[in-house]
């Protein structure tokens, strides 16, 4: 049905830029150049033996410059209700698809401030490990100058002894 849609909206523009299809004076030419893509693009075109029941040109969304060129909405066939009605779904469904865009870059956003915090978190993580290996370090060699302070008193007690015996016997 989209396919139907679109061949009748191309074939509506065809019969814009080829008079020699039963159109006669009724049609005018489309000239086609090259546009940047950056730059906004607004197509306009009339029909002699209009009716005054088309939309105006400004009721019509037909920009969407946050979009790629290649996924604009292309404009609709005024004459046609099936033309309109798709190019209106491809409104909504370009705003839709910015909505996503928008919402994926908020979510790349915070995936990269989570991402920075678990960075954090396992250089504290290492840190902290780190620190428990020199604590234990440390409390081994305390454990180790405490035994050696204990035995340096006993010994040193021993030679106080040892020095008044002989002061004694002296």
């Amino acid at each position: 049905m989209l396919e139907n849609s679109l061949h009748k909206g191309l074939c509506c523009i065809r019969q814009l830029e080829d008079p020699g299809e039963g159109q006669g004076s009724g049609a005018h030419m489309i000239s086609t150049a090259r546009v940047p893509a950056d730059k906004p693009v607004r197509i306009a075109f009339s029909l002699d033996n209009a009716s005054d029941d088309t939309p105006p040109e400004d009721s019509i969304p037909l920009v969407f410059p946050e979009l790629d060129q290649q996924l604009q909405p292309l404009p609709p066939c005024h004459d046609s209700v099936e033309s309109m009605q798709v190019f209106k779904q491809h409104c909504q469904i370009a705003e839709e698809y910015n909505e996503v865009k928008k919402e994926i870059a908020l979510l790349e956003e915070r995936k990269k401030e989570l991402i920075a915090k678990l960075d954090q978190a396992e250089k504290e993580k290492v840190d902290a490990a780190q620190l428990a290996r020199e604590f234990e370090v440390l409390m081994e060699e305390n454990r180790t100058l405490k035994l050696a302070q204990s035995q340096c008193v006993e010994q040193l007690e021993k030679l106080r002894i040892q020095y008044q015996k002989r002061q004694g016997s002296s």
